[in-house]
């Protein structure tokens, strides 16, 4: 079992925190709660004073656009979740403004979109300006552009988001601030036998059973989301914590090393950063159906894929676009990013590479995948 001193040991070389504050603890029934806000950034500053680096992910702005509006209940449509997000962020960014202000900080605001970062150009561009940002010492503030995100577009939810930056800054910590203690065993809503874990070293599928979809009428997610979120993060060997936002000195008692919500520990086994945005910022465009062979060649051999292991081909993707491996029962295997399309795949799968050329009248590379294009799904 972990101690209070290992703890304490995991968070002495952290410098760089990515911090996402969720909507349930931003906001209440009179919209957003200017009480918790200004503890939270009175805590950051004291961090800021401290030499930490901080960057925010942060919900709030639809629940501002409700409350500003004057709309009760759960909002009906895309567009009005889109127009409420318009309304909101303004005020939610001048709160935060006015708020870091009193300490002499800078913020800047950061939309982004799931297209904003498939692209890996971009991708690195949104890096080096978050990078940019905290050279100057200025809080970015993020938040996903909700006013022009589609369902093809969207992160899904700000823990996503909150893990993806993370990625892209390469922070040493997540701090996932929520409305509960962490994550228990079971739901403390509906169980009054129900334990917080201080500590998971391992997500497991047991670990993702014990947490609920279910969110309040200005969140999206709940609890399952937050443990996707930490699953990726620690992927890429950055621990997270789940914490009680609105608990006073949460952020400092966290980096004290307390045991205070839910430690998620790093895998010793990590992604690079470029097959992290391979897992977890791309979304597949396909499917690729293997055989055993080409399965036993991906998972115990480490081989790239060949077209002579491909059985069948769903979807339609173009060259470059990622695709997931899956057996012939249709269980994910891996995911990369493929070298033909999904037209020329349909055409030379199960050949050998000495036959594709004569088939294709062109042969651009022997690998449909490249393993170092390719990130095993465990």
């Amino acid at each position: 079992m972990l101690t209070n001193q290992t703890r304490k040991n995991i968070l002495t070389n952290v410098k760089r925190i990515l911090i996402k504050i969720g909507s349930a603890v931003l906001t209440g029934e009179e919209g957003l709660n200017l009480n918790i806000i200004e503890q939270l950034v009175d805590e950051i500053a004291e961090l800021k004073r401290k030499g930490y680096e901080v960057m925010l992910v942060t919900s709030g702005a639809i629940a501002s656009g409700k409350h500003r509006m004057g709309i009760k209940g759960d909002l009906k449509s895309m567009p009005q979740k889109q127009a409420a997000a318009a309304i909101g962020q303004g005020r939610l960014m001048r709160v935060y403004s006015n708020t870091f202000g009193k300490h002499g900080l800078f913020v800047a605001q950061i939309l982004l979109t799931m297209s904003d970062l498939t692209d890996r150009k971009r991708f690195l561009n949104i890096r080096n300006t978050l990078s940019t940002l905290m050279d100057w010492g200025v809080i970015a503030i993020i938040n996903e552009n909700d006013t022009v995100a589609v369902d093809e577009i969207k992160f899904g939810d700000n823990d996503h988001l909150a893990a993806t930056v993370t990625n892209i800054i390469g922070a040493h910590l997540l701090i996932n601030l929520t409305s509960t203690d962490g994550l228990y065993d079971r739901n403390p809503l509906k169980s009054g036998e129900a334990k917080l874990l201080p500590l998971v070293e391992e997500i497991t599928e047991k670990i993702e059973a014990m947490a609920t979809e279910e969110a309040n009428s200005v969140g999206t997610g709940g609890m399952k989301s937050k443990i996707l979120a930490a699953k990726k993060v620690t992927a890429f060997g950055i621990p997270c914590i789940i914490a009680p936002g609105r608990r006073k000195d949460v952020l400092q008692d966290v980096l004290a090393g307390k045991e205070i919500g839910t430690l998620f520990l790093p895998m010793d086994e990590c992604l690079t950063s470029r097959k992290y945005w391979i897992a977890f910022t791309l979304k597949s465009r396909g499917k690729l159906f293997i055989d055993e062979g080409a399965k036993k060649a991906l998972l115990e051999q480490g081989k790239s894929l060949l077209p002579s292991g491909i059985a069948m081909v769903e979807g339609n993707f173009g060259v470059g676009d990622p695709a997931t491996c899956v057996d012939r029962n249709g269980t994910p295997l891996a995911k990369g990013l493929v070298n033909y399309s999904a037209a020329e795949i349909r055409k030379i799968m199960g050949l050998k590479t000495s036959e594709v050329e004569q088939v294709l009248g062109y042969k651009d590379y022997d690998e449909i995948i490249h393993r170092n294009n390719l990130v095993l799904i465990k």
